[in-house]
């Protein structure tokens, strides 16, 4: 009945199934868990709209644009810039070429000088030159060498690019390899960051919404996997002609074994209602000046007001490097939410906290020094953003890619669905 079993419902193992039905096959995807979505999920509390994780879409991902129904996501961008807290105060930085009455008040703000402006603008030049694949070529380093290397001072490194790039490695040190740094910047600087209307959960459950009503099961757990077969926890054993594996790092490297890249990063993210917003607009805010445990905040309710109910505003606090005494780490938050924002803060009603040990694969070269690993492994297949980049785009590019491995392996079919020329004689 099913052709290809696929472990994992996350963008990944959707993107595969959704690629392999295209093409005519019928894909079983089992998923442990209660939904579809793998790390991207979105819970319902108190009538708001919590991401297990601060998550965004960048709506200048080629795979995104073309597996994914924007208009129907109904995708609510960020402000292009950031307001970046110094010395006692919030700064803006506007990106001028999106907000040109910001050129200026963008030019003489204190974070960083003019010349570091102009290397700014300078380095998205050239990560926009080329083919996207040209990001990954040529030399690798960490993130912070690139940025040294540049020539940009270390005032505008540590007060805006190490807490906004931070917040998207989830990597304070910036090790981070620099061929993900320059896809990354070319990502921003040519499209918005945004939330889909319904939460991030939108996204998955789209891809799956496109797949045969019976094609995939949930809280299915697997314990072992063989090249044609798995077993479940239940004992039962399924069998097909091909077995991918679209689970993150840790668990593929525990099912099949072998050089995977099983390494993550963490991060936690605390949700409070507020009765008004500690900003008015859609940017996101970041700590430029080194202390406390916040990284970075927004308010999604101005982004997108189905994030929360009538008459309150929820605010997402990200950090990278939590207390080890987890007690410690709410009141330590809280104060510096007073010190941001006044005493009313005092009152926020905290709504939950999310602990997540891997939110993303980790990307320290050499990670990235052959930007797209074989999906092929002792017999199986294997997809996932650990394979490609820690993005929705290499979730979704890895699937496709394991999905035109095993359609051309099992039935010979061209990566461009046309079948090859032995799959055409075999056939006549």
């Amino acid at each position: 009945m099913y052709d290809t079993l696929i472990v994992g419902a996350g963008l990944a193992g959707l993107a595969c199934a959704r690629q392999l039905q295209q093409a005519g096959r019928s894909p079983l995807i089992l998923e442990q868990s209660d939904d579809v979505g793998g790390r991207i999920r979105t819970d319902r509390v108190e009538g708001f709209q919590l991401d297990r994780g601060f998550q965004v879409l960048l709506d200048s991902y080629p795979e995104a644009q073309r597996v994914l129904d924007f208009a129907a996501l109904k995708l609510q961008p960020f402000q292009a810039g950031a307001l970046v807290r110094q010395a006692g105060k919030f700064v803006r930085v506007a990106d001028p070429r999106r907000h040109p009455t910001a050129a200026l008040s963008t030019l003489f703000s204190p974070v960083g000088n003019a010349a570091d402006k102009l290397r700014l603008a300078r380095l998205v030049w050239n990560v926009n030159r080329g083919p996207l694949a040209a990001c990954f070529d040529g030399p690798e380093q960490t993130t912070l060498d690139a940025l040294r290397q540049a020539g940009l001072s270390p005032e505008i490194v540590e007060k805006f690019l190490r807490p906004f790039l931070s917040g998207v490695f989830l990597d304070p040190k910036l090790r981070t390899s620099s061929k993900m740094f320059q896809f990354v910047f070319r990502m921003f600087s040519r499209g918005a960051a945004c939330l889909p209307s319904a939460g991030m959960r939108a996204i998955p459950r789209q891809l799956a919404a496109s797949l045969a009503a019976d094609a995939i099961r949930l809280n299915t757990t697997v314990t072992a996997v063989r090249p044609r077969s798995v077993t479940l926890a239940s004992g039962e054993q399924l069998s097909a002609p091909a077995v991918i594996l679209a689970v993150e790092g840790p668990a593929a490297a525990k099912l099949a074994g072998g050089s995977l890249n099983s390494q993550g990063v963490g991060v936690t993210c605390l949700y409070y209602a507020a009765p008004r917003p500690p900003v008015d607009e859609p940017l996101l805010v970041l700590n430029g000046e080194g202390r406390g445990p916040i990284n970075n905040l927004c308010v999604p309710t101005n982004v997108a007001a189905t994030y929360g109910p009538p008459g309150e505003h929820l605010v997402s606090v990200s950090v990278l490097s939590a207390p080890a005494e987890r007690k410690a780490l709410e009141p330590a938050v809280r104060d510096q939410l007073i010190d941001w924002f006044g005493a009313g803060a005092r009152d926020w009603r905290l709504l939950r906290t999310y602990r997540i040990p891997y939110a993303l694969p980790d990307q320290s070269p050499p990670a990235l020094a052959r930007p797209e690993r074989p999906v092929r492994h002792r017999g199986l297949y294997v997809c996932g953003d650990h394979l490609d980049n820690a993005s929705i785009q290499g979730a979704l590019v890895s699937g496709r890619r394991a999905a035109e491995a095993v359609l051309q392996d099992l039935w010979g079919v061209a990566t461009d669905g046309v079948p090859s020329r032995a799959a055409r004689q075999t056939s006549a």
